[in-house]
């Protein structure tokens, strides 16, 4: 009897095994598609009209376009968990730190203000 009370309890454990690993997958993978974070060719995709060079980094106009796509990013993310209240607090300081930067370029550079504005659909 013993014997076969632990081949039950054995097919049991693999059994439950098998199912987090399953769900283990099922989580990594949605965690790799619904990244917060942009890809690399996500920021070229978003910053190649925008770009002053190739090596373009640190221009106001270059932050400006990644800080609107994570912000894009991040309403949808809100939409779906709206009581996430640490992601809503991130928002609100993404939004703050692009309007600095566009209050930055219109007093510097007021052109480039107008077409960045335009390429990214900004008031």
């Amino acid at each position: 009897m013993p014997r076969r009370k632990f081949s039950v309890i054995l097919w049991i454990l693999i059994y439950k095994v098998q199912r987090i690993l399953v769900l283990w997958k099922q989580n990594e993978h949605t965690a790799q598609t619904d990244s917060m974070a942009l890809t690399h060719k996500q920021k070229e995709k978003v910053t190649k009209d925008i770009k002053r060079h190739d090596k373009d980094t640190g221009s106001p106009e270059y932050q400006i376009a990644l800080f609107t796509e994570r912000i894009k990013k991040l309403t949808t993310h809100l939409k779906k968990n709206s009581k996430d209240f640490h992601s809503r607090r991130g928002l609100l300081k993404m939004v703050a730190k692009r309007r600095k930067l566009m209050s930055y370029l219109k007093k510097t550079d007021e052109n480039a203000q107008q077409i960045v504005s335009k390429k990214l659909n900004l008031k």
